[in-house]
């Protein structure tokens, strides 16, 4: 079945526009704690190891409660009210935020993100999964993936410049406001697109809603995915969440100049995102494999030089920011094959409930333990390294990408099995299949 010729009502250039914004956005909210550590750290007197449970254990909690339920709501309910609500809630918590009086408050307003999250991402995978073709999903996913790193590139930049100038309750105020906004218009100028159903399921009994999530896990290729993204999350969050701190110790910089280079780090991610869904969907042309190949060549340069930044001595600004940045550029590599490669192998009634599999994974182990184990590691390191014990943490939190590269080089053997499996029973051509007209993807 040709998406073109679907009755969509909204163009899907503004869908995937709309949705990569308001994905920015949550995501800026998620990324301005670690933006304003220092000064929200003295104002309240808080440990590293409580700066981790902050920005970490208040969204986890929220997407292990939140993530599955609101994931399966999406592949049985209207997606587009579901991402407005969800999105729109995360934001009024998020700027709740602004009015924190300590550890806990602070703690609670940093929920709104998962909310934001759990209800939004999925479902925004699974619109675009039934909006653009296979041979263009991720590119599609890939653009959608680069609204982290916009939305990091602004709570980098513009948070910096407004937590420099106006405070950092302020910075919170505006972007859960703006959040909510985003919301509204997505809900009155975005209707629900169709749903993809292949020709060989229209006879075929629904998918039972009891056992979905079992019946995802049962795939070996998912089962690898899911513990590759979250031990690839687990050092990108933890990165994420460090990085401008360690700037500021280790290399003496202040808020605003680290807030910059971070922000070029973030345009760099961006970039490094876009390129990973363009190559996969030339490269899978040629060999199935590279779906998931291109995850673990990225996650592989990425690590070199992630090491190589966080070895450099004091005071290293030139080649810091330069390392930083091509780190940056291959680190996002792995996250818009793997999210096409699912939406290729998972029926359309379970697609939103795979993603929210893979994304409760991250949230639990990459944004919950990821920001706590760091934080922690730099506490106890720091008795004895004094600032440097931040950048040793980081390095323990690099060397996870190792294990995470074996889980995708192993979901890349299970993935031409799955892929051809799921052929047979839904009739989907990959762009990759000989024989095929390009016409024919679907």
């Amino acid at each position: 079945m040709k998406t073109e010729n679907l009755p969509v009502p909204t163009r899907p250039g503004y869908i995937l526009a709309m949705l990569t914004l308001m994905s920015a956005l949550a995501f800026m909210d998620r990324q301005i704690l670690s933006v304003v550590i220092q000064p929200v750290k003295q104002e309240f007197g808080l440990t590293d190891l409580q700066i981790g449970l902050v920005t970490g254990l208040g969204f986890a909690l929220t997407f292990g409660v939140l993530g599955v339920p609101l994931g399966r709501l999406a592949d049985r309910r209207e997606r587009r009210s579901l991402i407005a609500f969800c999105r729109g809630l995360g934001g009024v918590l998020g700027l709740m935020g602004g009015a924190s009086v300590g550890f806990l408050s602070l703690m609670f307003s940093r929920a709104g993100g998962a909310v934001s999250d759990a209800g939004g991402t999925p479902a925004s995978m699974s619109m675009l999964a039934d909006i653009y073709p296979a041979a263009h999903r991720a590119r599609a996913m890939s653009v959608l993936g680069a609204g982290a790193s916009l939305g990091a590139l602004l709570a980098l930049v513009l948070g910096s410049w407004l937590a420099q100038n106006y405070g950092w309750r302020i910075t919170m105020v505006v972007i859960g406001s703006t959040s909510l906004l985003m919301a509204l218009l997505l809900h009155w100028t975005v209707r629900e697109p169709l749903r993809i159903v292949p020709e060989s399921l229209r006879q075929a009994p629904p998918v039972q809603r009891r056992g979905a999530v079992a019946a995802i896990w049962a795939e070996p290729f998912m089962r690898w995915t899911i513990l590759g993204a979250a031990l690839a999350l687990l050092s990108a969050y933890s990165f994420g969440t460090w990085n401008n701190a360690l700037m500021v110790r280790h290399h003496g910089l202040s808020l605003q100049h680290a807030g910059w280079i971070s922000g070029g780090a973030a345009l760099m991610s961006l970039a490094g995102g876009l390129v990973a869904g363009a190559l996969t969907d030339r490269l899978v042309r040629r060999d199935l494999r590279w779906q998931m190949g291109v995850p673990v060549l990225g996650l592989g340069l990425a690590l070199v030089f992630g090491v190589a930044y966080l070895l450099l001595p004091s005071g290293a600004l030139v080649p810091a920011s330069v390392l930083v940045w091509v780190f940056s550029f291959f680190l996002p590599w792995w996250a818009a094959p793997t999210y096409a490669a699912m939406s290729l192998v998972v029926p359309s009634q379970r697609r939103a409930t795979a993603n929210a599999m893979v994304l409760l994974a991250g949230a639990i182990v990459g944004n919950g333990m990821g920001a706590i184990l760091t934080g922690w590691f730099s506490d106890l390191l720091s008795t004895r390294f004094g600032y440097d014990g931040l950048r040793y943490a980081l390095l323990g939190m690099s060397s996870m990408m190792l294990p995470a590269m074996f889980a995708f080089g192993c979901a890349m053997r299970a993935y031409p099995t799955s892929y051809r499996k799921a052929t047979q029973t839904q009739a989907k051509p990959h762009p990759s299949e000989p024989h095929q007209p390009k016409s024919d993807a679907p």
